[in-house]
């Protein structure tokens, strides 16, 4: 009898360790990537078909409901800024000295140029917010073991359908995801690496974005600086912030 009790038990532990629940991994994936607050110095630089170019700019973020940031160089950009406010968005061009709000539509419109649409900018909600999730295997990814998850929208605002991302076994960070739209057409695809510890978190430095739809190398987002969970003037916020 006892070793049929021990029998049992070991099935039970294979079972938990072969097929971990997936809530758990996002939810110790959330933890890495998103905070209460951070601040972001980044460079993205957009691989077009014939040339690159680099864009820098300074970011702040206050949970996922709102962000501020505002672009350093190069000259043409500099000074632009955008302000996100609940599901509102914002852009002030220096050039026009104009505020313009971005809605509906627009928001899937790429920004400057880049693989990403305004609408990847402002979803800074956490995966287990959006998704459910599955496992559905393990894959090797430039040396590290993953878990590879199966995501479906349970919310009716979600960017994608469903997704599909590779997630570090030990650092719990994505480092590939993919996603579709509801017919199951690949939109985008992102691969991240360059993973460090900040501030007692594990965080992919690199991320390179690739919208399958348009012509170019991708788009690559180094972040120079950052730092989370930082006191963030509440002025930041506001439309006032904008012209300044």
């Amino acid at each position: 009898m006892k070793k049929i009790f021990m029998l049992f038990v070991s099935a039970i532990f294979l079972i938990s360790f072969t097929n971990p629940n997936a809530n758990v991994i996002l939810d110790k994936v959330d933890k890495n990537m998103s905070s209460k607050n951070r601040i972001f110095e980044s460079e993205m630089i957009i691989h077009g078909r014939r040339t690159s170019r680099t864009i820098t700019s300074i970011s702040y973020s206050a949970g996922n409901k709102q962000s501020f940031i505002e672009y350093l160089s190069p000259a043409r950009e500099q000074g632009t800024k955008m302000l996100k406010l609940e599901n509102q968005l914002w852009i002030y061009s220096p050039s026009t000295d104009r505020i313009i709000q971005i809605s509906g539509h627009m928001l899937r419109q790429s920004v400057m140029g880049s693989d990403l649409s305004y609408e990847d900018m402002m979803d800074d909600r956490k995966l287990n917010d959006i998704y459910t999730a599955n496992v559905t295997g393990n894959e090797t990814i430039d040396g590290r073991n993953t878990y590879v998850l199966e995501l479906i929208a349970k919310v009716d605002n979600a960017a994608y359908h469903h997704q599909k991302i590779w997630v570090d076994t030990e650092r719990f960070v994505p480092l590939k995801q993919e996603m579709f739209a509801r017919s199951g057409q690949l939109l985008k695809r992102t691969t991240l690496s360059d993973v460090k510890q900040v501030q007692g978190r594990w965080f992919p430095m690199s991320m390179v974005y690739k919208d399958v739809l348009k012509d170019g190398n991708g788009t690559e987002f180094r972040i120079t600086s950052a730092k989370f969970d930082q006191k963030i003037p509440d002025y930041i916020f506001t439309k006032a912030a904008l012209k300044q």
